[in-house]
Formats: structure tokens, sequence, C-alpha cells
């Protein structure tokens, strides 16, 4: 089927009728593009001018406590209504920081009076008997007098919740070392913390540390004791490798 032939003038019309509507398309865009941007413009300018108005009508702190009678030292004053800053109440924060303030140092120096006690070896003593080696201990440091050492047993003169702590470094070629804390208490007696540990058995000099720790609450008059039960064991009794201590919290 043949198509039908269109002359070229009727070609060109088309095409000029297709330019003209493309542009008259464009032009109305922007025509509505710049109508709206002009009203947003008019809109921003009707706000701030109402805003310049209001900043106008303000009158002075003055004039106002003058003409209302009713604004103090301590207010801001917009045409005749006075809104008060409340000075009393910034002296009342002022007061409650200053109070603050103090009490933290207070609290700080109850803090540094917490009293503990960290203890260091001297010798050992070994039980054949009980089978058990117990450490004899020295003060190392110390703070406060609820906690008092004598030889191998620390006593507990002011009741409370206590921070116990210990390590032992052993040198033994028992394949499992460890130790206990005891407490004594009118001759009932606890064992509060244990703490064991493996031994190696392949070197020349078998050296392994165990260290253990726990919260307790301790009475008046209870009495706490380090021992490893083996009888002779044999330990390192150097300060930075066998300790014990306490402090309350």
């Amino acid at each position: 089927m043949n198509k039908p032939n269109i002359p070229a003038c009727v070609w060109k019309l088309k095409v000029e009728v297709l330019k003209w509507f493309l542009v008259c398309t464009v032009a109305c865009t922007c025509v509505v593009v710049v109508y709206i941007q002009w009203t947003h413009i008019w809109m921003l300018k009707a706000e701030m001018f109402e805003i310049t108005q209001r900043f106008r009508n303000f009158r002075p702190l003055e004039t106002a406590r003058t003409e209302a009678g009713v604004c103090c030292d301590s207010a801001v004053c917009y045409g005749v209504c006075c809104y008060h800053r409340f000075p009393e109440r910034r002296k009342h924060d002022r007061y409650k920081r200053d109070v603050t303030e103090q009490r933290k140092p207070r609290k700080r120096r109850q803090t540094e009076r917490h009293t503990f006690i960290h203890l260091v070896p001297v010798s050992s003593q070994s039980y054949n008997d009980h089978d058990t080696t117990v450490l004899s201990w020295a003060l190392g440091q110390s703070r406060g007098e609820g906690l008092q050492v004598s030889g191998d047993t620390v006593t507990v003169e002011a009741e409370g919740t206590y921070f116990i702590y210990s390590q032992v470094l052993y040198k033994n070629t028992t394949w499992l070392m460890g130790h206990v804390i005891t407490k004594r208490l009118k001759g009932a007696e606890t064992k509060l913390m244990k703490c064991l540990k493996s031994m190696p058995s392949s070197v020349s000099q078998p050296l392994n540390t165990c260290y253990t720790a726990g919260i307790y609450f301790l009475e008046s008059g209870s009495t706490l004791q380090l021992s490893v039960p083996r009888k002779s064991a044999e330990l390192i009794l150097t300060a930075h490798a066998t300790f014990m201590g306490l402090f309350s919290i």
C-alpha cells in the first residue's frame, strides 16, 4: 500500500506550528515560575514589614516604667507589659551551685578516709600435721585503724563491706598449686576464696602466679588468714609477686 504524498508546504507549516507551540509552552512556564517567585518575595517583604513595625512599637524601659508604673529594675518592658527576670530565682540557683561546689570536696575527703591495708610477705611456715603452708605478713601501706596485721592474720576492727585481693607466686613442681583465704569469727571458720593454678612441668624452674579477689562483709573481730594447702610449698616471697590486701567500699 503506497503512503500518501504530503506536499512540502504542508510539512513546513506543521514544523512552524510545532515551533510556535514549543515557544509558547516555554514562555508560559517562565511566566508561572516568575509569578511564584514574586509571590514569595512579596510575602517575605510583608513579614519583614510587620516585624519592623513591632520593634518600632517597643517602648524604652524608663518610659514604660513611668507610664505603666508596674516595671521594676529587674524587668524588661515591651509596650505596657513587663516580663520579670526573677532575680530571686537567679540568686537561689547561684546559692544551690555554691552549696554543690562546697559538697564536692567533702565527698572527696570522705572517700580519701576509706580504710585499706596492703600486705607484703615476710616468711612462710609449714605445718606437716595439716599439710599447709601459712604466710606471715608485714605492713606495706595502710590508711585508717579498721584493719590490723599481726603475724599471719589480719584482724578486722571496723565491720563493713571490704574488697579482698591476693596473689601468690609459686615455684613448685607439683602439677596443681593454689591458696585459700579463711575467715575465723568466734570459733567458726569460713573459707572465703580459693585460687587454683596448674603448674608447668617441662621447664627447669616451674613458675606461675594465682590471683583472686572478691567482695565480702566482714564483722568486727573477725580474722583473715592466707594459707597454701601444701606442706613445704616453695613460694617466691617478694613484694611485687606475692601480696594481699583489703579496702572498705
